[in-house]
C-alpha cells in the first residue's frame, strides 16, 4: 500500500506566493513520473505540472513561468512552488505519483487534496 499526503496550502492574496508539498509513503520500490492537479467546482481536474524521475518537468500555458515542480528523491517528496498567484488558481490540489511497490505491482496514486484559495 502506498499514500500520498498533500501539505501546504492555505488562503493567499492575489500576487503572493505558496509552496505546496506531496510526501510519498508505504511500499515503494520506486516512483517514476510524479505530477500535480486541480480542480475547481464544477470543473474538470487538470494538470499543474509534472516531473519525471530525471527531472523533466512539464507545465501548461495557464501556470507557465509562475509555477515550479521540484523533487527530493531521498525523501520521496514532491514540491510546487505557486508564485504570482491568481483568483484562477483556487482549486484543489492533488498529489499523483506513478509508483513501483516492493512487490513490484505497478499503480498509479493520488493524495487526498489540499485546498488552495487566492482572494482579496
Amino acid at each position: 500500500q502506498v499514500q500520498l499526503v498533500e501539505s501546504g496550502g492555505g488562503l493567499v492574496q492575489p500576487g503572493g506566493s505558496l509552496r505546496l508539498s506531496c510526501t510519498a509513503s508505504g511500499s515503494i520500490f520506486k516512483i517514476a513520473a510524479m505530477g500535480w492537479y486541480r480542480q475547481a467546482p464544477g470543473k474538470q481536474r487538470e494538470l499543474v505540472a509534472t516531473i519525471t524521475n530525471g527531472g523533466n518537468t512539464n507545465y501548461p500555458d495557464s501556470v507557465n513561468g509562475r509555477f515550479t515542480i521540484s523533487r527530493d528523491n531521498a525523501e520521496n517528496t514532491v514540491y510546487l512552488q505557486m508564485n504570482s498567484l491568481k483568483p484562477e488558481d483556487t482549486a484543489v490540489y492533488y498529489c499523483n505519483a506513478d509508483v513501483v511497490s516492493r512487490s513490484f505491482r505497478p499503480n498509479n496514486y493520488w493524495g487526498r487534496g489540499t485546498q488552495v484559495t487566492v482572494s482579496s
